[in-house]
C-alpha cells in the first residue's frame, strides 16, 4: 500500500506542477528533503516564495486531502521551510505555504486541481 500511495502522490505532484504553471508560479525545487522532513514543492509566485504541500486522492472517502496536512505535518513542513530558507540565504523574501489539492478519475488521465492559498 505504501509504494502504491507513493506513486499516486508522485502522479499528483506532476498534476500540481502543471496547475501551477497555468498559475504563473515559477518552479524552483522539488522534493527538498532535509532532517525535519520534506517539501513538495517550493515556487515563485510574485513576491513570494511559496512552499506547496501536494494532495492526491482519487476522492474524497477519507475526508477532503486538505484536512491530511494537520499540526504535526504543518509543524514539519515550517521547520523544512526554515531550513531551506537559511540553507538558500532567501531571508529577505516574503514566504507562504499553499495546499493543493489534485483529485484523480479513475476512467482516464484527467484530474480537476484546487490551490489554497496561504493555507497555514
Amino acid at each position: 500500500m505504501h509504494e502504491y500511495n507513493k506513486a499516486i502522490g508522485s502522479i499528483g505532484e506532476l498534476y500540481a506542477i502543471e496547475y501551477m504553471k497555468n498559475l504563473d508560479y515559477k518552479l524552483m525545487d522539488r522534493n527538498f528533503r532535509s532532517r525535519f522532513g520534506e517539501i513538495d514543492i517550493i515556487a515563485r509566485d510574485g513576491i513570494y516564495i511559496v512552499f506547496i504541500e501536494v494532495k492526491t486522492r482519487y476522492n474524497s472517502v477519507y475526508g477532503l486531502p486538505c484536512e491530511s496536512v494537520n499540526y504535526n505535518k504543518m509543524s514539519k513542513l515550517k521547520k523544512t521551510a526554515e531550513y531551506y530558507i537559511l540553507k538558500n540565504k532567501l531571508h529577505k523574501n516574503y514566504f507562504r505555504f499553499d495546499v493543493i489539492e489534485i483529485y484523480l478519475d479513475y476512467n482516464d488521465n484527467l484530474y480537476s486541481a484546487k490551490l489554497i492559498k496561504n493555507a497555514f
